[in-house]
């Protein structure tokens, strides 16, 4: 009996996938259950259409992300902190204040948790900075730290 899983089931498979069990394991657990439904011409059409929605939502996240990473190999971030004699910050410089500066200055909606800092950011000067912007999509950047 072919069914449509409504939710991931150990050792069947995914959410949404269309797989073939038994009629007894079927009718006497999965259904009884509401983990699958029985894949009908109607559900396996509708499977097909929010398959179809969510490839071409994915594709558009990408773009976007693609879109983004271009517009960030080409930006210098300019971030004003607080420092002390010998170039040293009170502090360091977090992916918040990197993500609030992009917003400023070049109206670039990047979240906090995106972007990374491979060691922490504590002197003036330039630094390189990346993003993971999903989708295996990275873009590395500048971040100029200079004194307020």
């Amino acid at each position: 009996m072919k069914v449509i899983l409504q939710q991931d089931v150990k050792g069947q498979g995914k959410k949404g996938e269309l797989i073939e069990v038994s009629e007894g394991y079927a009718r006497n657990y999965l259904l009884p259950r509401k983990l699958a439904a029985p894949a009908t011409t109607d559900a396996i059409n509708t499977l097909n259409l929010k398959e179809k929605a969510r490839r071409a939502a994915e594709a558009a996240n990408r773009a976007a992300a693609v879109e983004t990473a271009e517009k960030l190999r080409s930006c210098t971030v300019k971030v004003a902190a607080k420092g002390g004699a010998g170039g040293k910050l009170f502090g360091a410089v977090t992916g918040k204040e990197i993500s609030e500066a992009l917003k400023a200055q070049y109206d670039l909606d990047v979240a906090k948790p995106k972007i990374v800092i491979d060691e922490p950011i504590k002197t003036f000067g330039a630094h390189e900075v990346r993003a993971k912007l999903g989708y295996e999509v990275t873009a590395k950047f500048m971040v100029e730290v200079v004194e307020e």
